[in-house]
């Protein structure tokens, strides 16, 4: 292991001692992450919260059985130390990662492949705020369900972390997103984001998306609501259309109109990344620096809203989370940019 200065024998970091409510993460003090083959430690700066961190609070999203059981997805932060193999990055950079878990704590344990730059001009709390949806609606959207120029995605929860980043990756594309939202508030932020449509979740939504594509329907579809919004999402397709589940807020099963999907030769997918191996997280990552990341760099860009909460303050950011009211990402910050 390379490394500048010595290394602490421990670090503070966010112990769930229950699975339940935001009352049961707790600051506490734990030995450093052991670094394996191939892996980088992070000095964190900065940790983003998503959804499935809110899923295994409660007990509903165990991490596998490799990854570290300490909540947290995404981190930004300087590099330091290095496992073997490793080669990429130096002693000191400053970097963002997806992690397998691990990311409310002082330092965390990274495969090399998953470690990206800072965009120039972001602060530690902005960069934070990006690899775990980024990686996702790559993934999902992009990679998988194939969104290129000139098509039109429907993006639900368009204020959220998930939602605006698939705006923003749609438009880096040359696509158009329609933003779907609860309020006049997130919906001048998705297209502040770059939405270049929004319908409020209380209209018809199959009506408002026929309208905005001249009756042809969304090509691509990112849902995060699940329940009663699957079939609407079935309704408001294109033929040939795809539509792509990240979550299910709003119920994990739901009745599917499948004669009017196979009419429309719909295609229907889902998918988790945690659990996924770190050969394909890497291959997200690539094509997340080759063909995203310079964008994020340019002097108009418009970077996610972020709130900011004290690391020792996770359970407030865990129930500011839950009202579903923020717009953009919630962050826990250790140290100052």
């Amino acid at each position: 292991m390379t490394q500048t200065a010595s290394l602490p024998a421990t670090m503070s970091a966010i112990a769930l001692q229950s699975p339940g409510g935001p009352e049961n993460l707790v600051l506490g003090t734990q030995p450093l992450p052991a670094l394996r083959r191939g892996e980088v430690l992070i000095r964190v700066a900065a940790a983003g919260v998503n959804g499935p961190d809110l899923a295994q609070r409660r007990g509903q999203y165990d991490p596998p059985a490799d990854a570290s059981p300490i909540i947290g997805l995404e981190v930004s932060g300087e590099i330091a130390a290095l496992g073997e193999t490793t080669g990429r990055y130096r002693v000191g950079d400053k970097v963002m990662a997806l992690t397998n878990g691990g990311g409310y704590a002082g330092y965390v344990a990274v495969p090399e492949g998953q470690i990206l730059p800072i965009p120039r001009g972001w602060s530690f709390a902005e960069a934070a705020a990006l690899p775990e949806t980024w990686f996702t609606v790559t993934q999902t959207l992009v990679m998988r369900a194939g969104l290129f120029s000139g098509m039109t995605v429907l993006v639900h929860g368009a204020s959220g972390g998930i939602g605006g980043a698939a705006i923003q990756i749609a438009k880096i594309i040359g696509a158009k997103a329609i933003g779907v939202t609860s309020s006049p508030e997130k919906a001048a932020y998705a297209k502040r984001l770059g939405a270049t449509a929004t319908i409020d979740r209380s209209e018809d939504i199959t009506a408002r998306v026929m309208e905005l594509t001249d009756g042809k329907g969304a090509d691509r579809v990112l849902d995060v609501v699940g329940g009663d919004m699957a079939a609407v999402n079935i309704e408001a397709s294109a033929r040939g259309g795809h539509i792509v589940q990240i979550s299910t807020l709003d119920g994990g099963t739901a009745p599917v109109p499948l004669r009017l999907m196979m009419a429309k030769g719909l295609t229907l997918s889902g998918s988790t990344l945690r659990p996924q191996p770190k050969e394909i997280k890497a291959t997200i990552a690539e094509h997340i620096a080759l063909r995203l990341l310079p964008h994020l760099s340019l002097p108009d860009w418009v970077k996610p809203n972020v709130t900011i909460f004290p690391m020792a303050e996770a359970s407030k950011a865990h129930e500011h989370m839950e009202k579903r009211s923020h717009l953009g990402k919630l962050v826990l910050l250790t140290s100052a940019d």
